[in-house]
């Protein structure tokens, strides 16, 4: 959903990258994503998105993500789930050659089983080659991790990242139709009207090759990926966010957010029919109840929900595959596969943030 603190993280990198001392002012909003957006453009409602250039960068908008999550399973049955994550974040809008470029990249990637969690981070300066998009055909890159397509589309991919400890090299094949979020794209995030403008590719088939420091893995599975751009998509007050990702029996499909703040929770998503039709929910309809917390880097963080969307017949207890799936990153969230139960049985992905 709401990238993890891209931000506020990628201006603390530059700092890094150009050998000075990051400045970290003041936030609004969760990391600072409900700063007020000067300068940059801002998502309108009823702009058709357009494709595949909206699969490229929006280099005049704040911030900006491609979100690929997988839950995989081996030969022998065992579950883990996959993370690659490129963010962009500008110091301002537009492009420029070189040093000269006020784009700043991110990179994460992991591997998450049910009795590790691997991760890693990438830093980049864009305008220099070392991380971009571009189309001709589609690649996403930074360092030597990489999305790629043989075209424009992002029907057909591969996808690689490595870590001291992991890496992966992975294919993914879409066996459904692009999803918009929202109204057409275009995906509310509060009550004032904050927003992004939001889809997803919810249906690749994965096959590859994990690599752990006890082996190779061939695996099998099912990956998501969400593209989502905005200059200022929280509201000032909003501390931070729960977002599910689900894959149900019989093929629907869940995406659904609980953005937190104190005076009062903001909720929405859609739902995927197993053809790949949708229905966008209205705020408030989806609820998303902690029922159990775990221990995870110094701080108490929930691992086990209870989700429902009675329009859907929807009441499941969705459970983190491993409690410790801790990304701790310049700025740390909370990010691994979830197994559900209950009303559906089904596997997924959860984000959270702001859990300090």
């Amino acid at each position: 959903m709401i990238a993890s603190a891209v931000v506020r993280t990628c201006a603390l990198a530059l700092g890094v990258l150009v050998g000075g001392a990051p400045t970290v002012v003041a936030a609004q909003g969760y990391a600072g994503l409900g700063t007020q957006a000067e300068g940059f453009t801002v998502p309108t409602p009823g702009q058709s998105l357009e494709f595949p250039a909206d699969h490229a960068a929006h280099p005049d908008y704040r911030i900006e993500w491609w979100y690929l999550t997988a839950t995989l399973e081996t030969a022998s049955g065992a579950q883990l789930g996959v993370q690659w994550t490129l963010f962009r974040s500008a110091l301002a809008p537009g492009t420029a050659p070189g040093w000269n470029s006020p784009q700043v990249w991110m990179g994460h990637a992991a591997v998450t089983t049910q009795q590790q969690h691997y991760y890693a981070e990438r830093l980049a300066r864009g305008g220099i080659g070392q991380a971009g998009v571009s189309l001709d055909p589609f690649e996403a890159w930074i360092d030597d991790w990489a999305m790629t397509s043989m075209d424009n589309t992002l029907d057909g991919l591969s996808l690689q990242a490595r870590g001291d400890e992991f890496g992966y090299d992975l294919s993914l094949r879409a066996e459904g139709p692009l999803v918009l979020h929202g109204e057409a794209g275009y995906s509310v995030k509060s009550a004032q009207g904050q927003a992004s403008y939001y889809y997803a590719q919810p249906g690749y088939r994965v096959s590859g090759t994990v690599r752990l420091p006890e082996g190779d893995l061939e695996v099998t599975g099912k990956a998501w990926l969400d593209r989502e751009w905005s200059s200022q998509p929280l509201a000032a007050d909003q501390s931070g966010w729960d977002w599910f990702s689900l894959h149900l029996d019989g093929g629907d499909k869940l995406m659904g957010f609980v953005l937190r703040s104190d005076s009062g929770d903001f909720s929405s998503g859609t739902w995927i029919e197993a053809d790949g039709t949708t229905s966008p929910l209205a705020p408030g309809s989806l609820a998303a109840e902690p029922r159990g917390w775990s221990a995870v880097a110094g701080r108490q963080v929930p691992t086990s929900w209870r989700v429902s969307l009675p329009e859907r017949d929807l009441a499941v207890e969705v459970r983190a595959l491993n409690p410790n799936a801790w990304m701790g990153t310049v700025f740390p969230y909370w990010e691994g596969p979830v197994e559900v139960s209950g009303s559906h049985q089904g596997r997924g992905y959860l984000e959270m943030t702001g859990y300090d």
